[in-house]
C-alpha cells in the first residue's frame, strides 16, 4: 500500500468564503493525502469579519495572505489564490491540493490541478455550486464534518478501559468516528454505485473489490461518503440494501449487489 504520509500537501482558504469553525475537521480529512505543509489563508483583514480566522492563524501555523478589496463588491482573493496554487503547482513540490471555499470561481482551478494528475479536496457549504463539485477530485460538504462538542470532563478522569474508542479519541477525529445524522442514498448516488459495480470485474461468486468500485465511482463523481454521515465507503455500502459486503484477507472488502 502507497505510504502518503510524506506527501507534501497545501491548503488555500478563501476567508471570504470559508467558516473558520470548520478548519480542524478539514485538517483531519486532508491526513489522508499527506501532510499539510503548505498552509495559507487569504482576504482583506481590515474586516472585522474575518477575525475568527485570524485566530485560527495563530494556533494552526496559518500564513496570513493580505488582499486589499480596491473595487467596491469585489476582491482580489480569487486571483491571488489562482496564482499562488499555479506557482505551487510548477514548482513540481506539492503533490495535493485542498480549496476551502464555496466559490464556484475556483472551478478552472481545481480542473487545472488535476489535468497534472493531482488530487484536489474541495471543502464547501451546501450551497456550493456543482461546477465547483464536480471539479474536485473529492468535494466535502463541511456541515457534514461538523460534531457536537464533547461533554465535559468529569471530576475524576475514566481508565482508557471505561471510555468508548470513539470519545477517546481527539475531537477532530471522534467527529469523524461519530457524525450526528445519516442523509438518505438518494437515486443519484444508488445509480452512481451500481453502474461502478457494474462496470467492476467481478470474481466466481459475482463479489467486486470495493476499492476498486470506488476508483470507478469517483473518476465519474466527486461524492465523499461524509457528506451523507459515514466516516468512508465501506461503511456507507453496508446501510444501502442493493448490497452485500464481506471482508477478506487482510481487512479487504468485497461488494455483490443484490437487488
Amino acid at each position: 500500500m502507497e505510504d502518503t504520509s510524506t506527501r507534501n500537501i497545501a491548503l488555500l482558504i478563501d476567508a471570504d468564503n470559508a467558516s473558520a469553525s470548520t478548519l480542524d475537521p478539514v485538517l483531519t480529512v486532508l491526513a489522508e493525502l499527506g501532510t499539510v505543509n503548505v498552509r495559507r489563508v487569504y482576504g482583506n483583514w481590515t474586516k472585522s469579519g474575518l477575525k475568527p480566522w485570524q485566530d485560527m492563524a495563530i494556533r494552526h501555523g496559518i500564513e496570513p495572505q493580505q488582499q486589499f478589496d480596491l473595487t467596491k463588491g469585489k476582491n482580489a482573493t480569487d486571483m491571488k489564490m489562482t496564482i499562488d496554487a499555479m506557482d505551487l503547482l510548477f514548482r513540481g513540490r506539492v503533490e495535493g491540493f485542498g480549496i476551502m471555499s464555496s466559490d464556484s470561481d475556483f472551478m478552472p482551478l481545481a480542473m487545472r490541478i488535476r489535468q497534472d494528475g493531482l488530487p484536489v479536496y474541495g471543502f464547501g457549504g451546501s450551497k456550493t455550486p456543482e461546477g465547483f463539485r464536480q471539479a474536485c477530485t473529492r468535494f466535502i460538504d463541511v456541515g457534514a464534518l461538523l460534531t457536537e462538542r464533547p461533554a465535559p470532563a468529569a471530576a475524576t478522569p475514566p481508565t482508557s478501559e471505561d471510555v468508548p474508542i470513539e470519545q477517546s479519541l481527539p475531537p477532530a477525529i471522534a467527529g469523524r468516528a461519530a457524525p450526528k445524522a445519516k442523509a438518505p442514498v438518494g437515486e443519484d448516488l444508488l445509480k452512481l454505485l451500481i453502474d461502478a459495480y457494474d462496470a467492476t470485474k467481478r470474481d466466481d461468486k459475482g463479489f467486486v473489490s470495493l476499492s476498486a468500485m470506488g476508483q470507478l465511482a469517483a473518476n465519474r463523481s466527486s461524492f465523499d461518503a461524509r457528506n451523507y454521515g459515514y466516516r468512508n465507503l465501506a461503511d456507507l455500502i453496508r446501510a444501502v440494501p442493493n448490497f452485500q459486503s464481506e471482508s477478506r484477507e487482510g481487512g479487504r472488502l468485497y461488494v455483490k449487489r443484490v437487488r
